[in-house]
């Protein structure tokens, strides 16, 4: 058999084939630039990561929500550089899981950008293999959800919030769909079954509910159903088998004109209940007690006529409603001086001088009236003698009522208060007086600020003025001399320049001192872990590059008081003692706080410093006294005058332990938050202060 010849190939068909070749290669360039575009334009993020979890690609919207470029991560870091830690054990876990199931579920991360600030990601992974099945790397894609997570924050404090409420209150409250399946309950509800709020969401009403309670509530919850709302009293029997009233409320939900479950509202009524028992009981026994007292209030009445003649310094008589006299007592004419005859029938107003009566007596009708209204009614007022002599009286009038409420007369008892109406108007005299010395005293006061304010107005401005011209013509004599090499100049300028920077910093230490002896202070529960924090990232930075040992008690308390006034106070103590502390190599700063035995808490800021001489430091806490040259501590001395006042205003007081060279304890009292525990206090509270 002949061997078949192969057609030998012309030159003519390879300039064709390159053509196709060439066509065929522009249109997968065009479709995998497009793909790419696609890619890095989707609206969600991608990622490839190998089995070591480093970057293999990264579109650009994930590279613009994390604030980084392509050649930062890829071949650079891995996913571990973007999230915590403790996420990067379970990424890898899910990881083997991918690689050998070919799936893993979703997961959530918090990614860190490059600013440092963050966002959560839900992620989901699929593997991509060779044709040989073997694991290459995973594609991942990331979708923003921070929005979602904030919002179930919010919602999930919003219903720590409602809880909280709910848990407070002393009412069982429930809640039931038209399934009567518990979709709510608060703590004081549960804890009638014996079970946790948590767990009866989800169950039944039958299933919380006694089955010999049903036949009860069952008609009840049926017509709350059906949209009327039910109030009834019951007994139910508690988890620990004691007995309880209940007053119960079912209330329809209404949901679009429709029922869609109910309320549940029980009010705790047992003491109600054993009270109106208690109540009935003793009115059973009150009932038979008058029966008794009756016969014996005729011989009561002897002794009471008794005692009424016998009265020295009050007095009392009778009369009807129009005020007519139906009753003269010997306690009355003695105290008056007119006889039964002339009395009994004549209206009591002419014991009553109308022409200079008491404030409360314009109009004696009216007294009568109000004392019927009201039961009994008190006036004050001069009343006449016989022989015209007037007397200061304190009269209270009580309206006499038969058991069926008619009225029978009223009473009238009056008291010489002469002697104290004499010691009211001498006491008015002075009040008047010291009225008028306290207005005074404030005028003063008045004057007195609007010159503190008006010093304060010069030292902002006048005082202001020529600094700040030195500071400019300081600046234009360095501009004058340009490059001129003369140390003695530039040093005289640099001293110039020194001395009017620290002549500002006085003159607003001194304004801020003069605004602390008027500011309102704005008293709050002000809780000092979370202030103290903030002072300290802010102390921290500004003394970058030192060994600072910053040693804090994990249990502040909540003071009252102002806290911006409280964190100018802190800063100021905390700035000295990060300032008194350079010299150390190892610096340590400690901050605690003990129960002050006569009321409020004792606070300290211990430092192991330079110190000072104590028994020189007699002006610690004024203006412009230091303890150290300016040339080896900076400052103007204002920090611990201004600190000192702050604490004051809380009504705290302040003051120092130290020595030189063994560091500085400020010790500092302040108002407690809450109510104060007893407390049995060993001999001396404060030697357990540390020094």
């Amino acid at each position: 058999m002949d061997t078949p010849v192969c057609p030998e190939r012309t030159d003519t068909a390879h300039p064709e084939l390159e053509r196709l070749v060439a066509l065929r290669t522009q249109e997968l360039k065009i479709a995998l630039e497009r793909a790419q575009s696609l890619y890095d334009q989707a609206p969600c993020g991608y990622l490839s990561l190998d089995t070591d979890l480093h970057f293999v690609n990264i579109n650009r919207t994930l590279l613009d929500w994390l604030g980084y470029e392509r050649e930062d991560l890829v071949d650079q870091l891995d996913l571990g550089a973007l999230i915590d830690g403790d996420r990067v054990s379970l990424v890898r876990h899910r990881m083997e899981d991918l690689a050998q199931n070919g799936r893993s579920e979703p997961l959530e991360l918090e990614f860190q950008r490059k600013d440092g600030s963050r966002f959560h990601a839900l992620c989901s992974s699929t593997a991509v293999v060779d044709p040989q099945g073997r694991f290459l790397y995973s594609n991942t894609t990331v979708a923003d959800i921070s929005e979602r997570k904030a919002a179930e924050q919010r919602l999930s404090a919003h219903d720590d919030f409602l809880r909280s409420i709910t848990d407070r209150v002393p009412s069982h409250l429930a809640y039931y769909d038209k399934d009567l399946i518990c979709r709510f309950a608060n703590t004081a509800h549960a804890a009638r079954s014996g079970r946790q709020a948590s767990e009866m969401v989800g169950m039944h009403l039958s299933q919380l509910v006694e089955p010999a309670q049903l036949p009860d509530i069952l008609p009840h919850v049926a017509d709350a159903l059906n949209g009327q709302k039910q109030t009834f009293e019951a007994e139910r029997q508690e988890a620990d088998g004691s007995r309880s009233f209940y007053e119960i409320h079912y209330i329809p939900d209404y949901q679009h004109d429709v029922v869609e479950g109910i309320f549940i509202e029980l009010h705790d009524i047992t003491e109600r209940r054993r009270t109106e028992e208690f109540v009935l009981e003793a009115n059973r026994d009150l009932e038979d007690r008058v029966r008794e007292r009756t016969a014996e209030l005729f011989q009561s009445e002897q002794r009471y006529r008794l005692m009424v003649d016998a009265i020295q310094d009050h007095c009392i008589y009778f009369v009807d409603e129009q005020g007519a006299v139906t009753e003269w007592t010997e306690s009355a004419q003695r105290l008056h001086g007119f006889t039964r005859s002339q009395m009994v029938g004549k209206p009591y107003l002419r014991l009553l001088a109308v022409d200079n009566a008491g404030e409360d007596e314009v109009d004696p009708a009216q007294v009568l009236r109000l004392a019927t209204a009201h039961g009994q009614w008190e006036t004050r007022g001069w009343r006449l003698r016989d022989d015209g002599s007037r007397f200061w009286a304190h009269t209270v009038l009580t309206a006499l009522r038969n058991e069926s409420g008619e009225l029978q007369g009223l009473s009238c008892i009056s008291r010489d208060m002469t002697a104290a109406k004499s010691l009211e108007d001498v006491m008015n005299d002075l009040n008047r007086e010291l009225e008028k010395r306290v207005a005074e005293r404030t005028q003063q006061l008045v004057a007195a600020n609007k010159d503190l304010d008006v010093f304060s107005h010069m030292v902002s401005h006048d005082l202001r003025a020529p600094l700040r011209h030195i500071s400019s013509f300081v600046t234009l004599l360095q501009e004058q001399l340009g490059e001129v090499n003369d140390p003695i100049a530039l040093q005289y300028l640099n001293s110039i320049t020194k001395a009017s920077k620290r002549m500002s910093h006085m003159i607003e230490g001194l304004l801020e001192y003069a605004r602390l002896g008027r500011v309102a202070i704005e008293a709050q529960p002000v809780p000092l872990a979370p202030l103290l924090e903030g002072l300290i990232v802010h102390l921290k930075q500004e003394s970058q590059g030192r060994h600072i040992e910053w040693v804090v008690e994990d249990d502040l308390p909540v003071v009252r008081g102002d806290a911006m006034l409280l964190a100018q106070a802190f800063g100021n103590l905390l700035n000295n003692s990060v300032k008194y502390t350079r010299p150390r190599e190892k610096a340590r700063v400690e901050i605690g706080w003990k129960v002050n035995p006569v009321g409020g808490r004792t606070f300290y800021v211990h430092d192991n410093g330079v110190g000072f001489d104590l028994e020189k430091a007699h002006n610690l806490f004024v203006m412009f006294q230091r303890q150290h040259h300016s040339m080896d501590f900076e400052g103007t001395g204002t920090g611990l005058a201004l600190s000192q006042r702050i604490i004051e205003r809380h009504g705290g007081r302040i003051w120092a332990e130290t020595a030189p060279g063994e560091g500085c304890t400020f010790y500092f009292t302040l108002p407690f938050e809450g109510t104060e525990p007893e407390m049995d206090f060993p001999r001396s509270a404060m030697a357990d202060l540390p020094l």
